[in-house]
């Protein structure tokens, strides 16, 4: 973790532990006190990239059982240390070592306290002291950790270290089978400590230390030696002694030279491995097309009418001998026909309009917020323009789930929701909905983006009652629209009768190979 007291001088602006009720208490040893200094806030990116591979930071197996249900939390270790003794580069190693897909790498210097004008006015002359616990957030960063850790999407500050304060936007983090939290005061706070998992102390000679530390100050900052020199005596070494070295006796395991001891990591690595194994929730399809499979079909479940419109409209798009251009035109109409029903189920409030002819209408608007459509990639993605060419200024989300061919469960590898989408209401859209799978990972996605349930609407053009089963009995409240539902699915868990890959024959990358772009229209998004 990097403290601020790099980008300026510093010193105590209230070191009183009279306000400190949080903080572990200082321990006294008879060892002489080791030398620490403060670290540098780098903003966490979207993605992780090793000497191996890039790791996304987004993305996951299901965290969550038939019902719908939470079932695991993420692994979080802490990583604590003075500044510059390698604890980012640490954590880098274990990440990369540890070969675990979705992994999220979260900093303490995210969480420095607002300042207020006069405290401005400290910091702006290097008398405001940074490395003091009470610098920093601990409410909102151990709400936001205990969030994170749940499997929910957490907002996280971007502190500017020009400015002494918190960015306008803030960084959205979610999704993640391990946590990294890493900061000179990781273990200094008692609720912190207790969403800690494994606890890992980086202890680098402080002589080294500070050599980095002058060499970044320099090279980096534009400083001068002596003022270098001044600020780590006068403030980061104090600080370091009274709240940091103390909390080495809480780590599990004490890592010597930082990044450089592999031996240490390859220990850390082989112990996050069985704990991740132990934890780890074993997806049975089996569960999950008997749970309800029982059960009538749910009253959240609204079907289309079978006219003979819509029904002649099946007719072509699930006979396979329709060309593709007659699939995506006839396919476009049953969109148009879904959404309209869709938005039928908004709430609405009563508004009266007054005609040319001067006269009072009763009529009705929309009773919310606003109106988001989420797409399943890729098929849900076909369902865009129908929603758009209804709702005006409509915003768009984006979610891509595919199943592992190895496993068998779905997995989250994408996604994209506009901001503040916990206040809207939701159509998301699939195509096809067989064993339900992929739409539970997306309604379970949009519930920890803290969507209302009852607020969520899955349109689909074709639903095969298990998917309606898992769904509805999973989320009760979440209301259901499709223009037809069949019996049945097979052993490899398609849709019987049903209407085959909804993608392939959309997108034409069903294809004889012999089949040129001219051949086929393009589909519109």
């Amino acid at each position: 973790m990097d403290s601020e007291a790099k980008t300026s001088s510093v010193s105590n602006s209230g070191g009183g532990e009279g306000s400190l009720d949080r903080l572990l208490p200082s321990v006294s040893t008879g060892l002489s006190p080791r030398k620490r200094t403060t670290s540098q806030c780098k903003s966490e990116p979207p993605l992780l990239r090793t000497s191996k591979r890039t790791i996304y930071t987004a993305g996951r197996p299901p965290w969550y059982n038939e019902h719908g249900t939470q079932s695991k939390e993420a692994f979080v270790i802490g990583l604590c240390g003075g500044s510059a003794s390698g604890k980012t580069t640490v954590a880098r190693k274990i990440i990369e070592a540890l070969d675990v897909p979705w992994v999220v790498l979260l900093s303490m210097d995210s969480f420095y306290k607002v300042l207020s004008p006069e405290q401005q006015a400290m910091a702006a002359s290097n008398d405001y002291n940074f490395d003091h616990p009470d610098a920093f957030d601990f409410d909102l960063l151990t709400h936001t950790l205990r969030k994170l850790k749940q499997g929910k999407s957490v907002k996280i500050p971007v502190y500017d270290f020009t400015t002494h304060g918190r960015q306008k936007d803030w960084k959205t983090v979610y999704g993640a089978s391990v946590i990294i939290f890493e900061g000179i005061m990781s273990f200094a706070d008692k609720e912190l400590l207790q969403l800690l998992d494994m606890k890992i102390f980086v202890d680098t000679d402080s002589d080294i230390r500070l050599v980095r530390r002058l060499r970044r100050d320099i090279t980096e900052r534009g400083r001068d030696i002596e003022g270098v020199i001044k600020q780590y005596n006068k403030f980061v070494k104090p600080a370091f002694e009274q709240y940091i070295e103390p909390t080495m006796r809480l780590a599990d395991i004490v890592v010597p030279r930082g990044g450089g001891n592999m031996v240490a990591i390859d220990l850390i690595v082989q112990h996050v491995h069985s704990q991740l194994e132990e934890r780890k929730l074993r997806w049975d399809m089996a569960a999950l097309a008997s749970a309800h499979q029982a059960q009538p079909l749910p009253q959240t479940l609204s079907v289309l009418e079978s006219t003979p419109q819509v029904r002649g409209m099946h007719t072509i798009i699930r006979n396979k001998e329709t060309s593709r251009d007659e699939f995506i035109f006839y396919s476009k109409r049953l969109m148009r026909l879904l959404i309209e029903r869709a938005l039928s189920f908004l709430p609405s409030q009563v508004h009266i309009v007054q005609t040319p002819q001067g006269e009072d209408y009763e009529g009705k608007t929309f009773h919310g917020k606003r109106i988001t459509g989420v797409s399943i990639l890729r098929a849900g993605e076909t369902m865009e323009p129908a929603l758009r060419a209804v709702c005006k200024d409509v915003r768009i989300g984006k979610i891509l789930i595919q199943t592992n061919q190895d496993t068998g469960e779905p997995e989250l590898h994408y996604l994209r929701l506009p901001k503040d989408i916990s206040e809207d209401h939701v159509i998301l859209m699939d195509c096809t909905v067989s064993t339900g799978a992929a739409a539970m990972m997306a309604v379970r996605v949009l519930l920890d983006h803290d969507v209302q349930e009852d607020k969520i609407l899955l349109v689909s053009l074709l639903m095969a009652e298990m998917g309606v089963h898992s769904v509805a009995y999973a989320f009760p409240q979440v209301k259901i629209i499709t223009t037809a539902v069949d019996k049945k699915v097979n052993d490899l868990f398609h849709i019987i009768p049903g209407i085959g890959n909804f993608g392939d024959r959309y997108f034409g990358t069903d294809a004889p190979p012999d089949w040129s772009d001219e051949d086929m229209d393009e589909p519109s998004y």
